[in-house]
């Protein structure tokens, strides 16, 4: 008798995929690219876990975005540090955000569970600031 291990599934790419959610939801201040963008990179029903809160549903995960945008004003922008790494569906992309061409205001990390090359749970680790 033989055993047969399952052929594993190629691992997606997960630092085009983290990079995308950077680019087409937390940057796009256009409200129907940014809904485009959930559809193709999120699952039907993902969950964001923010550091005050937890955000259902891709509608609910799209007027976070919003808002960021709205409040940081309309050079606000989230832009990645280095490659995404990830395996077995976590993965992980570090970033940094502010004004474009001026100082870093926020740092840190989006994790992401990742399931058929989809975002299923994203938790958004937020570096503390220096005092």
């Amino acid at each position: 008798m033989s055993i047969t291990t399952p052929t594993p599934r190629p691992e997606p790419d997960y630092d085009r995929l983290l990079r995308a959610n950077l680019e087409r939801v937390f940057n796009e201040r256009d409200a129907g690219r940014r809904a485009a963008a959930l559809e193709e990179l999120f699952v039907a029903e993902p969950v964001m876990y923010e550091p005050d809160g937890v955000v259902q549903g891709r509608a609910a995960i799209a007027a976070v975005a919003g808002r960021l945008l709205d409040r940081f004003g309309p050079t606000f922008r989230f832009t990645p540090v280095g490659r995404a790494v990830g395996h077995h569906g976590l993965a992980s992309l570090p970033w940094q955000a502010g004004p474009e061409g001026g100082p870093v205001t926020v740092t840190g990390t989006d994790v992401a569970e990742v399931v058929d090359g989809r975002i299923a749970r994203l938790w958004v680790l937020l570096a503390p600031t220096a005092t």
